[in-house]
């Protein structure tokens, strides 16, 4: 399958989705949070995620590590820390240093 398919591009979106509602999901359980707050605690990431995926236009190439994977990881931890801030939710620094290592490996 050649990087730059749409088939790739797809894929990789899908990935990516998929990992950030681990991470969230991961997360909320580690706090015995129930699933009722999943999606305040989820949109801010992948509102991040698509900024992200549209600011390295990352379908050009899905699976480059170092402009497309970098730029897909810094954008969801930033734009999701910003909007969880913006939204009045919790942004503590060891979660932030949490969710940038996690994301960092997941990305």
């Amino acid at each position: 399958m050649k990087q730059n398919s749409a088939a790739s591009a797809l894929l990789a979106a899908v990935v990516d989705l998929v990992l950030v509602v681990v991470f969230v999901l991961v997360g909320r359980a580690s706090h015995n949070e129930g699933p009722l707050g999943t999606l305040v605690t989820l949109w801010p990431f992948l509102a991040g995620l698509v900024i992200g995926w549209i600011g390295a236009r990352a379908w050009r190439t899905p699976l480059a590590l170092r402009w497309t994977g970098v730029t897909i990881w810094a954008a969801t931890v930033i734009v999701g820390m910003l909007l969880r801030t913006v939204a009045g939710q919790g942004v503590q620094l060891g979660f932030v240093i949490v969710t940038a290592v996690v994301l960092g490996i997941f990305l």
